[in-house]
């Protein structure tokens, strides 16, 4: 697979996505929503990914949209824009919904569709200097890249509207203070610690996080009852895991589990 706007590695468990047009604030326009999505469905097949991480080359993480692009569209902006989301929201849903968990590296800015794919990923870490904004408004647009199912869940609906219809920009400290990143780091330590973080992720029992994974996203449309069934069904799938066998084992010997990912 080759991408020529994104870089992919993958090595001891750990995908790395980085958005790499740094001369167009790593920017998301047709090609890179589809690249976007083409890397995220290999993340999603390949049992050996345990973790990703996504990053943006350079000092931005992604400024969103690429107005240029939508300009140049023209009168046919609307097509492009119904053609990009529907690569890039594929590329979300994988993202959300494979067992791997997602870590944000947000080293830089994060605008529009940038801070929307940030709000989609499991855990975040944000570079000191890092900046968020939706920005749809600005531009006479409303937000995609799932911040209006994800944002809510994380900041509530008030906290949302304000971000949605103000632009207000938010520091680093800032979002971590209301919930949309979970550590701020030195600017030079945001990505040495994201891989620390997918480090010990990738070591771990890949098959329960992505139990856990379903049953967040799902908790949200399901009554206590249903939600509960949905926590013994999966608990039970996980005791036939020999992950599960490894960690009990591992509790009574009073060793660290070896876990397999399966």
């Amino acid at each position: 697979m080759s991408q020529s706007n994104l870089l992919f590695d993958l090595r001891e468990g750990i995908a790395e996505i980085t958005f790499n047009r740094p001369d167009a604030a790593n920017a998301l326009d047709l090609a890179t929503s589809r690249e976007l999505m083409e890397v995220a469905i290999r993340c999603d097949e390949d049992p050996a990914v345990r973790a990703v991480i996504l990053t943006g080359a350079g000092k931005m993480f992604s400024a969103g949209g690429d107005l240029g692009s939508f300009a140049r569209a023209g009168d046919s902006m609307s097509a492009l824009l119904k053609e990009m989301t529907t690569y890039l929201h594929a590329g979300i849903s994988r993202l959300a919904r494979m067992r791997a968990p997602v870590i944000a590296a947000v080293n830089g800015t994060a605008a529009g569709a940038g801070f929307s794919l940030v709000c989609a990923t499991d855990l975040a870490l944000a570079a000191k200097s890092a900046k968020f904004t939706l920005a749809y408004t600005k531009a006479g647009l409303t937000p995609d890249g799932s911040s209006t199912y994800f944002l809510p869940r994380l900041v509530g609906a008030r906290r949302s509207l304000e971000l949605m219809l103000t632009n207000r920009v938010l520091s680093a400290d800032e979002a971590a203070e209301w919930g949309i990143v979970n550590r701020v780091v030195p600017d030079d330590q945001v990505l040495p610690e994201a891989r620390k973080l997918a480090a010990t992720l990738a070591a771990g029992p890949t098959e329960a996080h992505g139990g856990v994974k379903r049953m967040i996203i799902q908790s949200f449309d399901e009554s206590l009852e249903t939600q509960m069934e949905f926590e013994a069904r999966t608990i039970s799938a996980m005791a036939r895991t020999a992950d599960a066998r490894e960690g009990i084992d591992a509790f009574f010997a009073k060793r660290a589990p070896k876990f397999g990912g399966a």
